[in-house]
């Protein structure tokens, strides 16, 4: 089936302000509104006319959708993958996106040694699989190399929260990295910030994460301090002492909030 990708919904009469609205709709119409956020750089590069390829799941009365996208209705991994969720509070949640470039290699570094499951290494992890990973450029939790459109996406994805009349966007990063990312997006802090620049002045050289940068492992290699990358892999191995968690952001639509807590930042 072609994917008819409308820049513009025209729904006389319909004017949804929630995923639940929307997963309200006749499916043509739920399915338009949805479509909207496949970044259309990917119907540009790949072929995705296969039935099965685009697969848009939004049950009627939640307010929750997850879309899936696939070079190949039977690939383990997906091209594109968004999950979002309206909140209690009237905003929507950004829970969940992935942009995997398919032609690249391959890293288990979410699955554990045993091959099971871990949660993208969050509750066990494959050393070895992360290693390479890094090795490759990757950042943590990543099981490909990316394809660099992010921004492409979140742009439409923010004119997509706006046209619903919702004003927030919220999202909680899953490393260090990401969060980088959403700040360069316009993000700003709930909770968080304060972590995020005591990370920046202790990988000073002097600073505590500087001074376990020890060669101890492959992902405390004195250097890591100097990038994106490498502070998150070090984050990632627990270098601050404490789980990453507790770090949650927001972004008002329509507006950058001008955070930057790695000023010399490179990736």
């Amino acid at each position: 089936m072609a994917i008819d990708r409308k820049s513009t919904i025209d729904m006389p009469g319909m004017a949804p302000n929630s995923l639940r609205d929307i997963n309200a709709l006749p499916i043509r119409e739920k399915e338009a509104w949805y479509r909207r956020l496949i970044p259309a750089r990917l119907f540009q590069r790949y072929s995705l006319e296969q039935t099965g390829c685009v697969l848009f799941v939004g049950p009627e009365g939640l307010g929750l959708a997850r879309i899936e996208v696939r070079l190949r209705p039977d690939d383990e991994d997906c091209l594109f993958f968004l999950e979002m969720l309206d909140t209690p509070y009237g905003q929507i949640e950004l829970a969940f996106c992935i942009i995997n470039a398919p032609e690249g290699p391959r890293f288990d570094v979410d699955r554990d040694a045993s091959g099971r499951d871990n949660l993208f290494a969050t509750v066990r992890r494959n050393l070895e699989a992360e290693v390479l990973a890094m090795q490759a450029g990757l950042c943590p939790h990543q099981v490909r190399p990316g394809l660099g459109l992010f921004r492409d996406f979140f742009l439409e994805f923010e004119a997509f929260v706006g046209q619903l009349g919702r004003d927030t966007i919220i999202a909680e990063p899953l490393s260090y990295n990401n969060a980088i990312q959403y700040e360069q997006l316009g993000f700003d802090y709930i909770t968080g910030k304060q972590l995020m620049l005591w990370i920046d002045r202790e990988f000073q050289p002097g600073g505590v994460l500087f001074g376990r940068l020890d060669g101890t492992s492959p992902f405390r290699q004195p250097g890591m301090e100097r990038t994106v990358r490498g502070r998150s892999w070090a984050i990632h191995d627990g270098i601050l002492g404490r789980p990453w968690d507790g770090v949650k952001i927001y972004k008002a639509v329509g507006y950058h909030a001008g955070i930057d807590t790695f000023p010399a930042r490179t990736w």
